[in-house]
């Protein structure tokens, strides 16, 4: 499928690299052992990128396994028809041993988001897209217990495509022109580049581990809302999971959310766009929500069992981020930039890496007592308007953390 805009092969094959070499790096930074097995799924539409990413990973002395995926146009709905035509004990079903199969063989995961029709479930019941995706939760589980061990190293990348220019109004080589500049493809060593971000982030997430934050609260003309942040949480900066990602991040105790939010951004999940979403909290659970658009696919992940609850709070600094307008994609829509940064919020599942101690080490009966959710889906939410975000820390003094886009600590 030809797109109208395909950006040089130098800069494709610096983008692999950097997806290979910092998106695929350990948790304490050291670089994956050579020798693994590394799968790559890349849409068909991507077919550049899939060929430096083939020679990325045996540059770095991996073996990869790659998944070309089939992308969706015109007459060619893969994923609406699969919905059109599949029956519940079919929507339900998982190849659960070879899945578990294919994760026992891999030592590292790149995804590659590549969309060529945005909207193609529009008309698609939201009912049966949350069957489909509550039917993962055993894989997503495996895949996790794997990550949380440290034997998983993964990362998200975005290839764009002409849908998904046109969806927030620019051209093909505008959108890519801001994927060259957040991912700094535009610079001598992208690498070394993300090495040193990942270092300003990584201590704005230790200082705001270090002071202990009981509770935060966030107020501004669309928001006022508490969140308990929980018993010895660790912040932690983005690194390389998602490139490019420039957030500082936790996961709250689930139990302790009150008040309300409004996000001004768009969220585009299972096919769909929602807008205009508006959420009230009281003791952790969504009591009542608000959608301009799809609503009904709201209430549906709102329905899921765990997604009322809130999964991850996250603040991205406007010094930072070289996002400077809204991408269609929550990769980069959740690490804008721009005048006051952003907040987002997950509703959904929990990153069990934000506790104290190593997540393969606490029995699981343990996670909830904790305030930590478990679900099928993660799902952010993102505001980019004005906001102060104010913390209470153990002696109830009251800190300022974050004013005008920026962190105050």
């Amino acid at each position: 499928m030809k797109q109208t805009y395909t950006p040089p092969a130098e800069i494709l094959e610096e983008y692999a690299t950097l997806i290979v070499q910092f998106g695929l790096q350990r948790p304490d930074g050291s670089a994956l052992p050579r020798g693994s097995v590394v799968e790559f799924k890349v849409p068909e539409v991507a077919k550049p990128l899939y060929f430096h990413l083939q020679n990325a990973i045996l540059k770095a002395g991996h073996y990869p396994l790659g998944r070309f995926l089939p992308s969706s146009e015109g007459e060619y709905e893969f994923e609406a028809a699969f919905y059109r035509h599949a029956k519940d004990d079919q929507l339900k079903h998982v190849a659960v041993k070879y899945q578990k199969a294919l994760i026992d063989s891999i030592d590292a995961s790149i995804y590659i988001i590549a969309e060529t029709n945005i909207h193609e479930l529009e008309e698609t019941c939201s009912k049966k897209v949350m069957l489909r995706n509550n039917a993962q939760k055993e894989i997503i589980q495996l895949k996790f217990k794997k990550i949380n061990a440290g034997k998983l190293s993964w990362t998200i990348a975005l290839y764009g495509t002409d849908q998904m220019a046109k969806e927030v109004g620019m051209s093909s080589r505008a959108y890519w022109n801001q994927i060259v500049k957040a991912c700094y493809l535009d610079g001598p060593n992208p690498v070394k580049q993300w090495r040193e971000i990942t270092k300003i982030t990584s201590q704005t997430a230790q200082k705001l581990t270090d002071l202990q934050i009981q509770l935060l609260h966030w107020e501004g003309t669309d928001m006022d809302i508490t969140v308990g942040v929980g018993v010895d949480r660790v912040w932690r900066a983005g690194g390389g999971n998602n490139i490019p990602s420039y957030e500082v991040f936790t996961s709250p105790d689930m139990r302790t959310a009150t008040g309300w939010i409004r996000f001004n951004q768009p969220h585009f999940r299972y096919g769909k766009r929602i807008e205009g979403i508006e959420l009230w909290f009281d003791k952790g659970r969504v009591v009542k929500s608000q959608a301009t658009k799809n609503h009904d696919l709201l209430k549906s992940m709102l329905e899921t069992e765990g997604g009322d609850r809130l999964g991850e709070i996250s603040l991205t600094d406007s010094r930072i981020s070289r996002i400077e307008k809204p991408m269609g994609e929550i990769l980069y829509d959740e690490n804008m930039g721009g005048k006051y940064g952003n907040t987002h919020m997950a509703i959904g599942s929990s990153y069990r890496d934000c506790y104290k101690l190593k997540p393969d080490t606490v029995p699981e009966k343990k996670w909830v007592k904790l305030g930590f959710n478990d679900s099928v889906i993660h799902s952010d939410f993102v505001s980019t308007t004005d906001r102060t975000v104010t913390a209470t820390l153990p002696d109830d003094t009251k800190k300022v953390i974050y004013k005008n886009g920026q962190f105050t600590i």
